[in-house]
């Protein structure tokens, strides 16, 4: 009996021990059993999708290596498949005629005018291009001779001068007045001026004052002689200004135009643009001393119309100034 009981115990405990005898490697070898060969069990279950494998990459041609650039489809690489021959067959022949379209009717060209339009006119004006109004335009002579007028003209005498008396000038049309001329036959004592201007009295005392005090000395001075007579280019003239609509100080007796200077010894001196040095010394002088006495001084180098004479007058300037040119 008790022999019994121990076999008993020993085949109890054997399938025990055999599963403490199994061994890690023996565990990994049934595990890479099973994984060969899954259990019958999960053969229904459908495999896992797999991952399509990744497509090689063409290389690119050494062309496109060395310029960077991608290749593209028209870069791909040449299809070096053996082409069929086209060996016996002929090639696609072109059309002796290529069919040209029609071409599109011409359309006749519009033909130009006889004479071109031209601008309507403007109207004339009447009478012509109207000058500017001038207030002096408007005055006539008194039925007495101002007292400023009989004053101006006993100065005249007391300076030496010479002069006659002229009818009044008086356009209504263009404007040119003046109530009260006088023909000025001489600044001064021996001081001719040729011809004689006709002339407001004020211009002419500006005149003979500015020959005595002024030319006279620096003739002395200049050529050791005396004036003996001054050359005038103008003097009244019924005109408006050259270029202008305003009316020249001509119209009013209010300018003198001086071209040459005569001196005792027969020389002359011209007013010129290249005169001698020495008569250029001279005129200049006269010139710079004039802008003072007269309001406007013109001559050589301002402008063409004063090329070859001095231009003085005693139209009022704004501010009591000069106009020197």
């Amino acid at each position: 009996m008790p022999t019994l009981s121990f076999s008993r115990s020993c085949i109890l405990a054997l399938p025990l021990a055999v599963t403490c005898l199994v061994t890690p490697a023996m565990a990994r070898h049934h595990y890479r059993l099973n994984k060969s060969h899954p259990h019958p069990i999960g053969r229904n279950i459908a495999p896992a999708l797999k991952t399509p494998p990744v497509a090689p990459v063409p290389e690119p041609r050494p062309t496109d290596a060395e310029s960077g650039a991608e290749p593209g489809p028209a870069q791909s690489k040449p299809d070096t498949r053996e082409q069929p021959s086209t060996e016996g067959q002929e090639a696609p022949q072109t059309p002796a005629v290529v069919a040209v379209p029609p071409e599109k009717p011409t359309e006749p060209e519009p033909e130009p005018p006889a004479a071109a339009p031209l601008p309507p006119e403007k109207p004339e004006r009447a009478g012509g291009e109207k000058t500017l109004p001038d207030p002096r335009s408007a005055e006539l002579p008194a039925d007495k001779m101002p007292e400023e007028e009989a004053a101006c003209r006993a100065r005249l005498k007391a300076l030496g001068a010479e002069f006659e008396e002229h009818k009044a000038e008086h356009d209504a049309g263009i404007g040119c007045s003046i109530p009260y001329p006088i023909v000025l036959k001489s600044l001064g004592k021996s001081i001719v001026i040729t011809p004689g201007a006709e002339l407001d009295c004020p211009m002419a005392e500006a005149l003979a004052r500015f020959a005595a005090d002024v030319v006279q000395p620096v003739a002395k001075a200049e050529f050791r002689a005396d004036l003996k007579s001054v050359g005038q280019a103008s003097a009244f003239v019924c005109r408006p200004r050259h270029g202008t609509s305003k009316l020249s100080e001509h119209a009013f007796g209010n300018a003198l135009d001086i071209a040459s200077f005569t001196l005792s010894d027969g020389s002359r001196i011209e007013v010129g643009p290249a005169p001698p040095e020495r008569d250029a010394k001279f005129l200049d002088t006269v010139r710079k001393a004039a802008c003072g006495p007269f309001k406007t001084v013109l001559g050589p180098g301002s402008d063409a119309d004063h090329s070859l004479h001095f231009h003085f007058d005693l139209e009022p300037r704004r501010h009591g100034g000069t106009f020197c040119q």
